[in-house]
């Protein structure tokens, strides 16, 4: 088995636990989806079945992209920098 084919499985594998760990995240959400449960939402949008899974994921990618095309140009050096 060569190296490459190693990595791939492991990152497969990582992959699919954490599809698995946010299936489960979200099945929980809806099992608590019943009115005797509260959340102690300040807003009445918290209280929407998967709204933090939603939030978080929107939050990461508005961080990559920002980081990406924002704040990358900002603070790149050209490679010869410090040449």
């Amino acid at each position: 088995m060569s190296d490459s084919s190693h990595k791939s499985k492991t990152a497969k594998a990582i992959i699919v636990g954490l599809f698995i760990t946010c299936a489960l995240g979200a099945l929980v959400d809806l099992l608590f989806l019943s009115d005797s449960f509260d959340k102690h939402a300040a807003f009445e949008w918290e209280n929407w079945p998967g709204f933090y899974a939603v939030y978080g994921f929107v939050a990461c990618v508005l961080l990559v992209l920002v980081s990406k095309y924002i704040l990358r140009p900002l603070v790149m050096r050209d490679e010869d920098y410090y040449e």
